[in-house]
């Protein structure tokens, strides 16, 4: 029997086959880790390793990838890996992609994954990856749009470990994805450690990947978190949350100082007492809006909208705010005192403490340096109006500014407080220097102000309308130093028309008889006839150039010097009755000591009588000189220019 031969195509054709089904027998997927890693890597600017890899071919394709790192960046100090997890799976829909060129991936699960996101001392930091071009360009139209679909995403047991030194934060992040609340996953985070230096904790739960893709579905969100004292709340939906559009968001924000909460919104507010605001959140166009709050703030209320705009290098911010009252005690931040009062409700003993200390020491004037650092975190433009002032022996019935704050400069144009019928307004300027001070301009303007309501800050009474301004220029670290250092002037006038308390001129000159009878309400009033104050400031020292009040029965003239540096008052008052009147005691009134313990006495070695109209046009020599110059309305009143003309005559005839 003759062997049969095997043909010599089938032999082409098996050693072939027997080689491919030789390599599926020998196949391992390991073999591709390298393309993949390098693919990863050039991807993501960082070393990508994988241990091994397992497909499982079919409909819907497996692939799991073990113990996977991602290392820092080239050039990073050594440390924990950027992230690594012991698992990694994805599953494609093979067939989707074969049928409709769609991307689905019914499933991306992690397993116990760690972050370890990090930033040195000089800024550095391995969590900030280079896009290159933006994302979709140069692609074409309809696959910007293309996005993978995602079914259901799951992170078992995950942890990121957030440490940066320049914003005083060392806190742990827990991440998990729970099932047992909704058909999808909702993504759970918890944080623990600390944040701008203060201790940090918070839960959040948020919504999964489906809500990124459900257009008809809002992704929810529910945090809670704690910052030190600060605790913020925010809860609601957000219809488009890759573009963060279409917020239906609930905030509110508790804490005990509004300054701390820069760290976590980026935008400077300056001391507060303890506050509680609530409003509406919602993002559009590159803008924040945290819009129809309404809270308070120590013992004033707060309404308003404040939106940010993030899109520069420094936040833009836009506040316009109001309150029906305000206590002036709780707007001691701006110009650094220790805002709020020991009585004012939810202070932290910490703070009342802060309060009558504050009130306690030796200087008045506000000396806590203002932080440049603060001025310069943010653009801001703001509106507020006051409606009403609420204070003890307050003056002031109503207040309202704008101010805009850009590239650390601050200007008030104008800060406006109403008193009765008129106002005090000016425009004032704060610009930085490179030594860590401020220029400060100021020009304000006295309108019509009305005497009743500074009087009654006084215990004394009085009526007419007082008008005049004030000008400062100086430079200094804190209000204290800039006001030590000033130079400036201040003019005040009140012309016929009004009255003052028989009791305060009565004191200021001693008339110890009539002074009883004002204390019986006989008489309680005294004419005005003319007023006039005129000072000048050089270097913090605020010098008298003419103080003159003239009534139906008394001159009354003073001079001094008030050291603004040092707090200190070094003044004299004297008096002249126009009538004969028992009991008075024609000797000067002197007032010294410091601004917070003021004393008040008689001048003795000063006690030579005086008699009728020439010791009083005597009194009146260096006001009468510079009389003429002030014009503040006061010229165009004849009783202040009858004034001007009897010490002018007087003077010629002796």
């Amino acid at each position: 029997m003759s062997q049969r031969r095997v043909p010599r195509w089938l032999l082409w054709l098996g050693v072939p086959v027997a080689l491919v089904v030789l390599a599926v027998l020998l196949f391992r997927w390991d073999w591709l880790i390298p393309i993949v890693e390098s693919r990863a890597s050039a991807a993501l600017g960082r070393p990508v390793q994988i241990a091994h890899l397992q497909v499982h071919l079919g409909r819907v394709t497996e692939v799991t990838a073990t113990d996977v790192r991602v290392g820092n960046p080239d050039g990073f100090p050594e440390a924990a890996p950027l992230a690594q997890a012991p698992r990694a799976t994805v599953q494609f829909d093979v067939m989707e992609y074969w049928h409709n060129k769609a991307v689905v991936l019914p499933l991306i699960e992690l397993e116990h994954p760690q972050v370890s996101a990090q930033a040195t001392a000089d800024g550095k930091n391995n969590y900030t990856f280079s896009t290159g071009k933006p994302a979709g360009e140069g692609a074409p139209a309809e696959s910007k749009s293309a996005m993978p679909r995602i079914d259901v995403f799951r992170i078992l047991d995950g942890e990121a470990k957030v440490l940066i030194p320049r914003l005083k934060a060392d806190f742990t992040l827990g991440i998990a994805t729970r099932d047992e609340t909704t058909p999808e996953p909702r993504i759970a985070v918890n944080a623990k450690g600390t944040y701008a230096g203060q201790p940090i904790t918070g839960e959040a739960l948020l919504g999964g990947l489906i809500y990124f893709q459900a257009q008809d579905r809002p992704w929810p969100l529910d945090v809670k978190l704690a910052n030190g004292p600060t605790n913020v709340a925010v809860k609601g939906t957000i219809a488009h949350p890759l573009e963060l559009q279409g917020a239906d968001v609930q905030l509110l924000l508790r804490g005990t100082d509004m300054s701390l909460l820069q760290p976590l919104t980026g935008v400077p507010f300056p001391r507060t007492p303890n506050f509680s605001l609530g409003g509406r959140l919602d993002y559009a166009d590159g803008r924040a809006r945290f819009r129809d709050f309404d809270g308070k703030v120590g013992s004033s209320d707060l309404t308003g909208t404040i939106t940010v705009s993030t899109g520069d290098d420094v936040p833009d911010v836009t506040a316009d705010l109001r309150s029906k009252k305000v206590d002036l005690a709780d707007l001691g931040g701006f110009i650094g005192e220790t805002p709020g009062r020991t009585s004012t409700p939810g202070q932290t003993a910490q703070q009342r403490r802060e309060v009558a200390k504050d009130e306690q020491r030796s200087r008045v004037l506000p000396d806590t340096p203002i932080s440049l650092p603060k001025l310069t975190a943010a653009n801001v433009h703001l509106k507020y109006q006051a409606d009403s002032i609420l204070g003890r022996d307050v003056p002031f019935d109503g207040m309202r500014t704008t101010m805009d704050l850009e590239n650390g400069a601050i200007r008030l144009h104008p800060l406006s407080l109403q008193v009765g019928r008129g106002q005090i307004s000016g425009d004032i300027a704060l610009t930085p220097q490179e030594n860590d001070a401020v220029q400060a301009r100021a020009d304000v303007q006295f309108q019509r102000v009305d005497l009743s309501r500074l009087m009654r800050a006084t215990g004394f009474q009085g009526s007419g309308l007082i008008g005049g301004r004030a000008q400062i220029n100086s430079s200094g670290k804190s209000l204290a130093d800039i006001l030590g250092r000033g130079n400036g002037a201040l003019s005040l006038s009140m012309a016929g028309g009004g009255n003052l308390s028989a009791l305060l001129v009565d004191l200021s000159g001693l008339r110890l008889g009539n002074a009883l009878l004002s204390f019986l309400k006989l008489p309680d009033r005294t004419q005005v006839e003319c007023f006039v104050g005129d000072f000048s400031l050089r270097s913090g020292q605020l010098d008298t150039r003419a103080l003159l009040l003239d009534t139906e029965d008394v001159l009354i003239t003073g001079d001094g010097k008030v050291d603004l540096a040092r707090e200190r008052i070094n003044y004299r008052i004297r008096s002249q009755s126009k009538h004969f009147t028992i009991g008075q005691l024609p000797a000067p009134i002197t007032i010294g000591g410091t601004f917070r313990d003021p004393d008040v006495g008689i001048d003795a070695t000063e006690a030579a009588a005086r008699g009728g109209a020439a010791a009083a046009l005597g009194i009146l020599a260096a006001p009468l000189a510079i009389l003429p110059t002030i014009q503040f309305g006061v010229g165009d009143d004849n009783r202040c220019q009858s004034l001007v003309s009897r010490g002018q005559g007087g003077a010629g005839r002796r």
